[in-house]
């Protein structure tokens, strides 16, 4: 018996819709993908120093705020042990995102409360402010660096979930070891800052109030011999209980690799390596050794005493 044209008219009409949905999705897709240039969001992965393949990848807007940590840590003297810990504690309470929301009025990478004493809203939704005031917590809890991480954890953030702490501490590890220098030329990142109009643009002034904001007095950015261009020195009489000069210098360079997105560079040298952005996750944005030019052609005692400064270039 076939069926009635009321029927037949309405499943037709059910099928064309269908159609209409699938193409205006592709359509959608095609558009998104030619106004990025197809491709994804800009990401960085940080590995393991010791050969035993561990890695973690994430956004460059997590780099970002991973590194402000990090920097703002080994400014105040505290030792990576405690970077570990404040960057297990952010994956957690936030996912290492400046995030205005959160538990009654919790705010911020960490969470924090301006009614419990944390500071005001806007004080902690500044990532290097939330940092320190994370760290000075820390600092008064007796034998921190001895204990669980999700324990030390905990008696700074008093929170309802103390054990979640813990399946970030893998992950922070990573991080910390890269992002305190130990680790070097361990984080690459895309580095795709490309803006609304296709073009890549940065400004070095920016670059040298973002390293003063993390790092503060221990640092005295200068501009390079380019107008692209920034020199960070690394002294050889830097004072670092865990790496010395070395470490300091990559950590430096590897605060510029996570930035690289936010602050438009295109280039990071460092001790005869070479970061450039790229394209690809694959190919463009490995550590390399750098040319002489590059390196500045330093040879001799002045290049056996120091190992120099960063070199910092942003996109035109």
């Amino acid at each position: 018996m076939p069926e009635p044209p009321t029927l037949v008219r309405r499943g037709r009409l059910l099928r064309i819709g269908a159609a209409v949905v699938v193409l205006l999705a592709v359509a959608t897709y095609v558009a998104v993908q030619y106004a990025t240039g197809g491709r994804s969001k800009p990401r960085c992965t940080v590995v393991s120093a010791n050969g035993d393949g561990a890695s973690y990848t994430f956004t460059s807007e997590q780099a970002v705020n991973a590194a402000t940590i990090a920097a703002v840590g080994t400014s105040r003297g505290m030792p990576e042990r405690a970077v570990t810990i404040a960057l297990a504690t952010a994956l957690q309470e936030s996912g290492l995102r400046n995030i205005e929301h959160g538990d009654r009025d919790s705010l911020g990478l960490f969470q924090q409360r301006p009614t419990k004493g944390w500071g005001t809203a806007d004080q902690i939704m500044d990532p290097a402010y939330a940092s320190e005031r994370f760290y000075a917590h820390l600092a008064k809890i007796p034998g921190y660096s001895r204990l669980p991480l999700t324990a030390a954890a905990q008696r700074v953030q008093l929170s309802g979930f103390p054990q979640a702490y813990a399946k970030h501490e893998p992950d922070a590890t990573l991080l910390a070891a890269s992002l305190t220098g130990r680790a070097a030329a361990s984080l690459t990142c895309d580095g795709r800052a490309v803006g609304g109009d296709g073009v890549r643009s940065g400004d070095p002034a920016r670059v040298r109030a973002a390293l003063a904001r993390d790092f503060g007095r221990d640092v005295a950015p200068a501009k390079g011999p380019g107008e692209s261009s920034v020199r960070v020195p690394v002294p050889a009489t830097v004072d670092s209980a865990e790496g010395g000069e070395r470490q300091r210098g990559w950590e430096l360079a590897q605060w510029a690799v996570a930035n690289s997105s936010a602050l438009r560079i295109e280039r990071v040298s460092y001790a005869g390596r070479e970061w450039t952005a790229g394209e690809s996750g694959e190919s463009g944005d490995k550590w390399r050794k750098a040319s002489s030019a590059q390196r500045g052609g330093r040879s001799g005692p002045a290049a056996s005493m120091s190992v120099g400064e960063v070199r910092i270039v942003t996109g035109q």
